[in-house]
């Protein structure tokens, strides 16, 4: 069964989350510029549409594997910008009591298993969940998000086999953001559409406008219900592009001045707007937008004030170093 596209309702939800990442990202790069981040901070500016309309008809039971540029996978995902916030930074408050940097964000509750720091491991781990899922009998799915860097991977095509081979209720979401570190993917790539690679697995694939959170829900969501009706794997081409550089350290200089022009013009949040404005008033998106960034200012806020984890010696190390 073909999904018609979200409600006017979704819309707004997926715009407002996109919204949320986009500032997000912003106020890191910011923090990082001021020394106020533990090392590089891996933005996903451009590529928000993907992450956040992927993942908005999922249920929390349903597993995701994100990756080092995972930060629109968790708000889409459902999780509280405030604790992200405080995980990224290193503050008990976070999802992981401050342990897991801003790559490795986890939250068993809703279904995201985590991000990954190594390419393309996500992979292999959404495959092995996807078939726990189906040994469990559970119509729940897995989705793994990943790059274009990491489709060249031994471990995807392995992953793909056995998805295929096995029916497992798991949907690939590639979002080919055109580079992998600094090169372009036309040097990294024998063919254009990575996507065309299913069909040596007799897999349904599909090439998405990742720049249009509608044509990628659409496309998530009969791929989802095609897992859940045990019809198996689909790959996703989600088309989009990276408008930072690999992470705040990268000092650019290799992506053409035009081709990011080009890409900033077709920019996720303007052409999600531009739908929402034959839909609703123009008043009605400024203040969503307000308080979209009101949300994450109150949870930077709250986050730079909240206290560092406490850690434990483990009774063995205090038994060492004379503690005990």
């Amino acid at each position: 069964m073909m999904t018609n596209g979200p409600s006017v309702d979704e819309q707004i939800e997926i715009y407002r989350k996109m919204v949320v990442v986009r500032r997000m990202e912003e106020a890191l790069g910011a923090l990082h510029k001021q020394g106020g981040t533990r090392g590089p901070i891996h933005r996903c500016d451009g590529q928000e549409a993907v992450g956040v309309g992927a993942t908005a008809m999922l249920r929390s039971s349903d597993q995701v594997t994100s990756t080092h540029r995972g930060h629109a996978h968790y708000i889409g995902k459902g999780l509280d910008v405030h604790r992200v916030v405080a995980e990224i930074l290193g503050k008990e408050t976070g999802y992981c009591r401050g342990r897991a940097g801003h790559m490795l964000v986890a939250s068993a509750a809703d279904g995201l298993v985590g991000g990954n720091a190594i390419v393309g491991a996500g992979i292999p781990a959404a495959t092995g969940i996807a078939l726990s899922l189906q040994l469990q009998g559970r119509d729940d799915v897995a989705m793994c998000l990943f790059g274009d860097g990491a489709a060249q991977t031994g471990i995807c095509h392995e992953s793909m086999n056995i998805a295929a081979l096995w029916k497992l209720p798991v949907i690939f979401l590639l979002e080919h953001n055109q580079y992998g570190l600094t090169v372009h993917h036309a040097a990294q790539s024998s063919v254009a559409d990575l996507s065309v690679r299913a069909a040596g697995y007799a897999m349904p694939a599909e090439i998405v406008d990742g720049n249009d959170s509608v044509a990628v829900y659409i496309a998530a969501a009969n791929a989802v219900e095609r897992a859940r009706s045990g019809g198996g794997p689909t790959l996703i081409e989600a088309k989009t592009y990276r408008l930072e550089g690999f992470s705040t350290s990268d000092m650019g200089g290799y992506q053409d001045e035009a081709e990011i022009a080009l890409w900033r013009a077709r920019d996720p949040l303007t052409v999600a707007r531009a739908r929402l404005a034959g839909e609703i008033d123009t008043e009605v998106l400024d203040g969503l937008e307000a308080d979209a960034a009101q949300v994450v200012d109150d949870a930077f806020a709250a986050a730079l004030a909240d206290p560092p984890p406490e850690f434990e010696l483990h009774p063995a190390s205090a038994a060492y170093s004379g503690g005990a």
